[in-house]
């Protein structure tokens, strides 16, 4: 019989092997599928490794592929530590490329060390407005948030389609459906030549670093961490609860909103509906992979974006479906999710009939 006895603490080791561990399983029972489709394992594998490292564009488009996968890792990350679940992360990715696009397509002209950050901002309070209406909606009326956020996703992405389609499409596009692009002074700049690697990469791994003090070097960090464990606990200790609630609210919001101003102002230089292939969503899987440590969701959004590049070349060369990557990506999840349980608990066998 076997019987789970709860760890009074996690050994650091432990906790730090669970997503490497993780990782490796879902490579290992990727290798399934990958047989009943009749590919070479090893040459699928070598050649999802070439693919995502092999070469200097190679892993330049993995760090491009990373970066905002970082930001809305650590807006699930950061939300999820104060039991605020945030599911709506495309949606303000979406709100935060249309605001960023509305500002830096002309409407503010000058240096870019003006408009740049300017473009930024505006994505970053996008997002935070857009979340801040579930929030206030959960502490002030008890609403569901995870019903909320998911459904505003929807709206926004049908008003993005509106504005691009409409007000803010490009006369030049030949019909296709984009926003006019941004003037030369709002995009950022790249960091490796003939490369779609661009400076928000460095933006998002100082707001890696920042999230991280916050959370654990600050009292506001304290306070988000005691409302996460024990809501009741803290408001009884005389912690602004609500406050804390809507401070990470507005951080989560902000965070998925800059990750979307970066990605037009950083790779695409204009909105289109394609913008993100669903970045929102695959950054509660990178803040799961993390185990909700911002400096974590740095090297679980790597390794995320490593499986998706790696898999397109994959699915070239041995003739699989890409979506291959979906698959790894959620066998790490679930890998981690029950990994999860033997950092907290030990295994135990018992005898049948023993107390």
């Amino acid at each position: 019989m076997i019987r789970l006895q709860p760890r009074s603490e996690t050994p650091r080791l432990l906790a730090l092997a669970v997503p490497v561990a993780a990782a490796l399983a879902a490579l290992a029972l990727a290798a399934i599928p990958l047989a009943l489709a009749g590919a070479p394992i090893g040459r699928a594998y070598a050649t999802m490794l070439e693919g995502a490292f092999g070469s200097r564009f190679a892993l330049a488009e993995v760090l491009t592929r990373a970066t905002p996968l970082i930001l809305t890792g650590l807006a699930a990350a950061v939300a999820f530590r104060a039991r605020l679940y945030n599911i709506g992360a495309e949606g303000q990715l979406y709100l935060g490329a249309l605001t960023a696009v509305a500002v830096g397509a002309g409407a503010v002209d000058g240096p870019p060390a003006l408009v740049i950050p300017l473009v930024l901002a505006a994505g970053a309070l996008a997002g935070a407005a857009l979340m801040l209406g579930p929030t206030l909606a959960r502490v002030l009326l008890g609403a569901d948030e995870v019903v909320t956020t998911l459904l505003l996703n929807f709206v926004v992405l049908l008003l993005v389609q509106m504005m691009i389609e409409g007000p803010m499409k490009d006369p030049m596009s030949l019909g296709w459906p984009q926003s006019e692009p941004l003037i030369d002074a709002a995009q950022l700049p790249k960091l490796v030549e003939r490369t779609r690697l661009h400076a928000g990469l460095l933006g998002a791994l100082a707001c890696a670093l920042a999230v991280h003090v916050l959370l654990s070097r600050t009292v506001a960090g304290y306070a988000i961490r005691a409302v996460g464990a024990a809501p009741a606990a803290a408001r009884f200790a005389g912690l602004p609860v609500v406050g804390t609630l809507v401070g990470v609210g507005a951080l989560s919001g902000a965070l998925a909103g800059l990750a979307g101003a970066g990605e037009v102002a950083g790779v695409k230089g204009f909105l289109a509906a394609d913008l993100s292939p669903g970045y929102g969503y695959a950054g509660i899987v990178v803040a799961m992979l993390a185990g909700l440590s911002p400096l974590g969701t740095v090297a679980a959004a790597f390794f995320v974006a490593a499986v998706f590049v790696g898999a397109d070349s994959m699915s070239r060369a041995v003739t699989v479906s890409s979506y291959i990557a979906n698959l790894i990506v959620a066998m790490a999840l679930i890998a981690v999710l029950v990994a999860g349980i033997l950092t907290r608990y030990r295994v135990r066998l018992a005898r049948a009939g023993s107390a």
